[in-house]
């Protein structure tokens, strides 16, 4: 145990000092604590209490705090004052394990619970009166930058093979220098258990990895150690450097991008990973879009533009970085990426009705005759406007 030389602003946060006051004896655990420690912004405050969660639920009630009821087959509740939730859980110990989920029993021994967690950085726990309890080195190992199992890897992994995904999502954000040996070792033997997770759970950890500040370091080490083939097999040679290269460029740390710099349109991965229809609807336009050169002009901009219109903006920019990064290392396509953002994007000005106005018969005879008025107002670069697209629908109506 030691005192920290301040308190953290989190544990001053109304609703933490609420929920730690009306359970004596809790601490704020896991991620809270640990990013704290690195000097991180906390996002979520967790915590843990020595009593059976009917009693925490009790204790909070009498509180003034609302209760919901979010995992309580696994000791978990929400409380809520002031609109702020914190997430409780009463200490825990693995009765029985499969590979994914846990049968667990309550304790009041914070040890015990704390040697069921997966990395020492986040088995620590902190009072309200500032005391760390730093039960397996947590703290050294956040300030070396070392991602290390609590207790023996190969155990914490045959407990929860998510924990393997895990590591690489902690050793991206938090690791510095080589990563544990004895982590990597079992990491490999474990492998296999990666079947055992849901296609969405993996996802929403490749995504995670995805989103860290520099993740071409880890997804090159997931690849060398085998993980990446197992989880995306649909990607044959990972494009590691492309990767390296968006990031480089300043490009927005999202996931759909990277993974397509990463090489993530192969056939059948938006399938396999069950991506939504947007998602896979941007995947397969990062990949297979024709994207212009930095050299393209106005017109010929407008009027890539004109054709994508269905395409959200967002995914746009990203084809253009995605287009820089696999040119090289340079920002060629800055000023389109501006124009997207400064220019309305151009929207073809005639409708079936117009031309129903000016006699034209409906059917498909009608649309072939708009799909030509649009052709002459895309081959103009965009700027022909409503009068000039009708009078060019006209002589096109007039002619034998």
């Amino acid at each position: 145990m030691s005192a920290l030389a301040s308190l953290p602003d989190f544990l001053r946060a109304p609703a933490t000092a609420k929920v730690l006051d009306a359970l004596p004896g809790s601490r704020a655990v896991g991620g809270a604590v640990r990013d704290a420690l690195a000097g991180l912004p906390v996002a979520d405050v967790d915590v843990a209490a020595p009593f059976p969660p009917e009693e925490i639920m009790a204790r909070l009630l009498a509180a003034g705090c609302k209760v919901f009821e979010t995992g309580l087959a696994h000791g978990t509740v929400t409380a809520v004052w002031e609109h702020q939730p914190i997430e409780v859980t009463a200490l825990r110990r693995d009765v029985l394990t499969d590979g994914r989920h846990a049968e667990v029993a309550w304790t009041t021994d914070w040890r015990e619970d704390a040697a069921r967690r997966d990395f020492t950085i986040n088995a620590m726990s902190l009072g309200a009166d500032g005391v760390l309890h730093d039960y397996f080195g947590g703290r050294d190992d956040l300030a070396r930058g070392l991602v290390r199992f609590v207790g023996d890897p190969a155990t914490r992994l045959a407990e929860d093979y998510l924990r393997l995904l895990r590591f690489f999502r902690f050793q991206a954000r938090y690791g510095k220098g080589a990563p544990d040996a004895a982590a990597l070792h079992a990491i490999r033997a474990a492998i296999p258990g990666l079947a055992r997770l849901s296609v969405e759970r993996i996802w929403m950890e490749i995504k995670r990895i995805l989103m860290v500040a520099e993740p071409a370091p880890t997804l090159a080490l997931m690849a060398e150690l085998g993980v990446l083939p197992a989880i995306l097999p649909e990607i044959a040679v990972p494009d590691i450097d492309c990767l390296a290269r968006l990031v480089a460029l300043g490009a927005p740390a999202e996931p759909l991008l990277r993974l397509a710099a990463l090489g993530g349109a192969a056939p059948g991965l938006a399938a396999r990973l069950k991506l939504s229809s947007a998602e896979a609807r941007a995947l397969r336009f990062l990949q297979e879009a024709a994207i212009p050169g930095a050299e393209i002009d106005a017109a010929g901009f407008r009027r890539w533009r004109a054709q994508h219109g269905a395409v959200a903006l967002d995914i746009q920019e990203a084809a253009l970085w995605l287009a820089d990064a696999r040119d090289g290392a340079a920002p060629l396509r800055a000023a389109l990426r501006a124009r997207l953002h400064s220019e309305a994007a151009p929207v073809f000005p005639l409708q079936g009705r117009d031309l129903l106005a000016e006699g034209a018969a409906p059917g498909p005879a009608l649309g072939a005759l708009l799909a030509r008025v649009e052709d002459f107002w895309l081959a103009g670069g965009c700027v022909a406007d409503h009068a000039a697209c009708l009078t060019e629908a006209k002589r096109l109506m007039t002619r034998p």
